[in-house]
């Protein structure tokens, strides 16, 4: 069959790696990671979490040299869990002056003075319940987390950390933690807000991290269902009118169109978290032989930036970073 004379041919801006390249609309750097970082107040040496191959929690002692070799990767941040020592029912651990996450801020400030060092602000880790605030019967109450969280941030704050990330989904946690922050003299402290967080299947191998498995129920009375999509515009628009300076989409892989909403909806930078459970599948996939790695963590990095993120929270963030730049080379 013949073509018409002027037929319009996209194959001609694909007919070569650097014509590719020039006319690529989505782009990866190690500029657009975050690396979540487990830092375990019980151990003395690295402890591989078996749910997540190339995971491990770290003790206090290897903040440094893990913070350092994020910098020198290029990767401008890292976001802070922590497993304390000791638990209660509210999670005091939580804000305490000398607690695992405000000795990890320090360090890692010490280590790389120029790295963003995020805190991520809950209560799950601290709680000997495991649920994200102080519990009245089978509930969270969500007042008296919210002056729980304003006592974490302004520790978090004290003791150097450059971004606070409140990830509980209690209603009114951004205009409260501004408010106590400003109030302690932290006016230009960036909040992160965890805005758009689903009551999600994919977060398991995350809880065998960061121990914090409820000990009853679920989270699902505080976390948002699955099923809503104009909810999350409005938790959105709910965070940035308190005063969030950052949001976040939770999960990724499977609220691709929610990450497209939500960032068409508002002008703020977008981070999305690339969760424990989307990280573990292609990691067992490839471990099995049935997926090329490289090449499918890169595919899924390119879609979280084409859907509107701006910073992608992501356990493969080293492994990106050293392949960028050896593509470089």
């Amino acid at each position: 069959m013949s073509l018409p004379d002027l037929i319009v041919r996209p194959r001609r801006l694909r007919k070569s790696p650097t014509m590719r390249r020039m006319v690529r609309e989505t782009s990866l750097s190690a500029n657009d990671f975050i690396y979540p970082l487990f830092v375990d107040e019980t151990i003395s040496e690295p402890r591989e979490v078996a749910s997540m191959p190339g995971v491990s929690r770290i003790p206090l002692s290897h903040v440094g040299d893990a913070v350092r070799e994020v910098a020198a990767l290029g990767i401008p941040g890292v976001i802070l869990f922590g497993i304390p020592a000791k638990k209660d029912a509210i999670g005091s651990g939580a804000w305490d002056t000398h607690g695992v996450v405000q000795q990890a801020i320090r360090e890692a400030k010490k280590a790389s003075p120029e790295t963003c060092v995020i805190a991520d602000s809950c209560f799950c880790e601290y709680t000997d319940h495991g649920h994200c605030g102080v519990l009245h019967g089978d509930e969270v109450d969500n007042d008296e987390t919210l002056a729980n969280l304003q006592k974490e941030a302004v520790s978090y704050a004290e003791a150097g950390v450059d971004i606070v990330a409140p990830s509980g989904m209690m209603d009114g946690m951004i205009a409260a933690i501004r408010t106590a922050l400003d109030a302690a003299g932290f006016e230009s402290l960036p909040i992160m807000s965890y805005a758009v967080k689903y009551a999600s299947g994919y977060f398991g191998p995350f809880r065998d991290a960061a121990d914090s498995t409820p000990s009853f129920g679920d989270r699902a009375s505080y976390q948002m269902d699955p099923a809503n999509r104009r909810e999350a515009i409005k938790e959105a628009e709910l965070d940035m009118a308190e005063g969030a300076d950052f949001l976040m989409v939770k999960p990724a892989l499977a609220y691709m169109d929610i990450i497209r909403e939500v960032k068409d909806a508002n002008l703020l930078p977008m981070a999305v978290y690339n969760v424990s459970g989307e990280y573990a599948m292609i990691k067992a996939a490839a471990e099995k032989g049935w997926i090329d790695e490289k090449r499918v963590v890169l595919e899924t990095m390119l879609s979280f930036k084409r859907a509107g993120a701006d910073l992608i929270l992501s356990y493969h963030a080293l492994d990106v970073a050293r392949w960028l730049n050896d593509d470089r080379q």
